[in-house]
């Protein structure tokens, strides 16, 4: 948002733990603005203000209410892993420790090439997506990076043969 200085979002990797107050409810032209950003996170105040009939100003409230109540976490943009120079992405499941969360998100947050990771309920616990050069990357990342966890008791790896964003403008 070039011009008008936007609130910070949350740290990378806030989480639900955090002590934060309720987010206030969205109305239609938040969910506009939303869908907008969603598509260009570079969009101009005064670019989102139009799309939606709003003043500068009252689209600058609404975008920055939605920053500090966590609604919008960053902008960020949408990178082709393989032109990047990642040619090889898995998804890894992992079985933890009981109640061992915490350590082991703060440890697979630090693995290079994670980019997204969930607590689930499922046969395993974690569901971990990772991007690597290639598989023998891949496989040093797995082999010695997060069966070395101590809180991991076993991990199963899944190749990605094709992605395809679900984006808005996809």
């Amino acid at each position: 948002m070039p011009d008008e200085q936007m609130a910070s979002p949350p740290a990378a990797g806030s989480s639900p733990d955090d002590t934060r107050p309720p987010v206030r409810p969205l109305d239609s032209i938040d969910r506009e603005i939303l869908r907008l950003l969603s598509i260009d996170g570079r969009a101009s105040i005064r670019s989102v203000a139009e799309e939606v009939h709003v003043s500068r100003a009252n689209a600058y409230a609404r975008i920055n209410r939605m920053i500090e109540d966590g609604v919008i976490r960053g902008f960020s943009a949408r990178i082709d892993q393989e032109r990047a120079g990642h040619g090889t992405s898995a998804y890894i499941t992992l079985k933890i420790v009981q109640d061992s969360w915490r350590s082991v998100r703060e440890r697979l947050r630090q693995l290079p090439g994670a980019a997204h990771m969930a607590l689930v309920g499922a046969d395993f616990d974690v569901l971990l997506l990772v991007h690597t050069a290639d598989n023998r990357s891949l496989r040093d990342l797995v082999l010695t990076r997060i069966q070395a966890i101590p809180e991991v008791l076993s991990t199963r790896t899944l190749l990605v043969f094709e992605e395809t964003d679900l984006g808005p403008d996809a």
